[in-house]
């Protein structure tokens, strides 16, 4: 196996769409040190993209937030101003793995993983985020929820990897949550997850939302009919019931040993409505 640190993104892509058999991005390893040790992959080539600064770094752009790819969850909860903003996105990406996964798990690899259960992908969702890919063609935009399109597999071709994530501007009385249940009490992957996103207006009905869940399909999924019946709404008792409704109908979960598709399909219900309220709260709040 080769290993490769590359100081710029071209490299990287270099060195990824020149690779002989198997190529694989490190970022924070926390998923792909696992398959090595278990020999579930044997990679040709290691590229480690822990190096790039563009990649690692946060930063301010276009009324919004630019997270690099390899921007570790500990750094996602130390960084004031995104905490502000996106409370939701933090919360998600501070919900995988414990402390020390914290100080190397990336959300570009909770991303790439291509987990239906992945944490930060639906709060990324619901927030409407976007990311930058870098390839042999160049650089393209692709909104987050365009990535996966099944268990471990993405829209990536040879040699293209993600670069960083667009978290647009906050409109005012905007906010975002996200919940999840996990059969322990941490450090377990979701039985259901759920991002929520509202926009209120003057009055505090919602005027715009997003919503997300993971784990109750083969990929990610935005659901625009929990949407639907929160918008307009006071985001009262029989909307937030219309939203679990919307949210259990488009439930294709599987049977595992952490819930039945029964049980997660009630779960994603619950959770839509808990994470729809914290999100209205916040905006109400300001926050």
């Amino acid at each position: 196996m080769r290993y490769e640190a590359p100081r710029a993104i071209e490299e990287a892509v270099a060195l990824l769409a020149d690779a002989e058999g198997d190529a694989h991005v490190l970022a924070g390893g926390t998923d792909l040190l696992v398959l090595l040790r278990a020999g579930l992959v044997t990679p040709a080539l290691v590229v480690d993209i822990k190096h790039i600064e563009e990649m690692c770094e946060i930063a301010q752009a276009d009324g919004g937030f630019r997270i690099g790819a390899a921007v570790t969850g500990a750094e996602f909860g130390e960084h004031a101003e995104l905490k502000r903003a996106w409370p939701g996105v933090v919360e998600a990406m501070e919900l995988v793995g414990s402390t020390q996964i914290q100080g190397r798990a990336t959300a570009g690899g909770n991303l790439c993983n291509a987990s239906p259960a992945a944490d930060c992908v639906p709060a990324m969702i619901a927030a409407g985020a976007t990311c930058t890919i870098a390839g042999p063609a160049g650089r393209r935009e692709m909104a987050v929820e365009d990535i996966a399109t099944g268990p471990g597999e993405t829209v990536l071709g040879k040699g293209e990897i993600v670069v960083d994530f667009l978290l647009p501007p906050r409109p005012p009385r905007s906010a975002d949550a996200y919940l999840r249940l996990i059969p322990r009490t941490e450090m377990d992957i979701a039985v259901v997850g759920a991002g929520v996103n509202l926009t209120l207006d003057d009055d505090g009905l919602c005027k715009d939302a997003r919503v997300a869940l993971c784990a109750i399909a083969p990929r990610v999924l935005r659901v625009a009919e929990v949407a639907d019946a929160l918008i307009g709404s006071a985001i009262d008792d029989a909307a937030l019931e219309l939203a679990a409704a919307a949210a259990r109908a488009a439930c294709q979960p599987i049977d595992d040993k952490r819930g039945t598709v029964e049980y997660r399909t009630k779960i994603a219900g619950v959770l839509v409505r808990r994470a729809a309220l914290i999100a209205k709260q916040r905006a109400g709040n300001g926050s």
